[in-house]
């Protein structure tokens, strides 16, 4: 697997570290590509990544070229402060000039098995198609306490064995409905990324990072890119028992 770990000393400094590289790489894609296709994260430490990208980076790129995809949703409407749609909108793109058919949101208000119907055709109208199932150019992913990812939970392994483009899971913790992309979706992506930063998070990132046999439950451990690049970034908290 082609995996590479970045560490930086504080959440904003990888904030600014990733908001550098994405646009970079953005900008070589669509110069060789004409298009950029991204799934985002939900969750504070990609909070900070969308205020750097909104304030300082709002006019870098070609955003005509850009789309913007997520990874998850809850089924939640896109005003509910837990949507990770709206964190997005805040923070990037009502500082940005977009097309608003450039920007791909889950509709959580819907009924959910519908909508995985509709998403999973929409994403497949955009992205790419490599090994019968989309190719992301960039998947962007945070590691929850339980070594959940996107919407991917414990005891959810076989979404990573799935046909299915997206699916519906539950939240185990509180029983709410999430739509998310699955396992084969995500590792079939050109590039995938995990940003991770605090303390509580530095066991489970040595377990995974290091292929320890403790990981072995946790879907997080799962993420192996099909052809593409694994990168993580993380503050040094995160990667202190690294």
């Amino acid at each position: 697997m082609n995996m590479s770990v970045i560490v930086c000393a504080t959440p904003s400094e990888m904030a600014e570290l990733y908001a550098d590289w994405l646009i970079k790489m953005a900008k070589t894609t669509i110069k060789s590509r004409g298009i950029f296709t991204i799934a985002l994260s939900g969750g504070s430490t990609p909070g900070l990544l969308f205020s750097v990208l909104g304030d300082r980076y709002y006019n870098s790129v070609p955003w005509e070229c850009v789309h913007f995809f997520w990874g998850d949703e809850r089924c939640v409407p896109p005003d509910d402060t837990e949507s990770n749609f709206l964190l997005v909108k805040r923070m990037l793109l009502n500082k940005i000039v977009i097309p608003e058919s450039n920007v791909h949101r889950i509709r959580g208000e819907e009924d959910p098995s519908s909508e995985i119907i509709r998403y999973s055709d929409e994403v497949s109208s955009i992205v790419p198609i490599k090994n019968k199932l989309p190719s992301f150019d960039l998947i962007m992913l945070g590691l929850g306490l339980d070594g959940h990812t996107a919407s991917i939970f414990p005891g959810n392994s076989d979404l990573f064995n799935s046909t299915r483009i997206c699916d519906l899971t539950i939240q185990p913790s509180n029983m709410t409905r999430r739509v998310t992309l699955t396992g084969g979706v995500i590792n079939n992506a050109r590039t995938i990324t995990f940003l991770v930063t605090g303390s509580s998070k530095a066991e489970t990132v040595k377990n995974i990072i290091e292929r320890n046999a403790s990981a072995a439950m946790l879907p997080a451990y799962y993420i192996e890119p099909v052809s593409g690049e694994l990168k993580w970034f993380l503050d040094k908290d995160a990667a202190a028992l690294l």
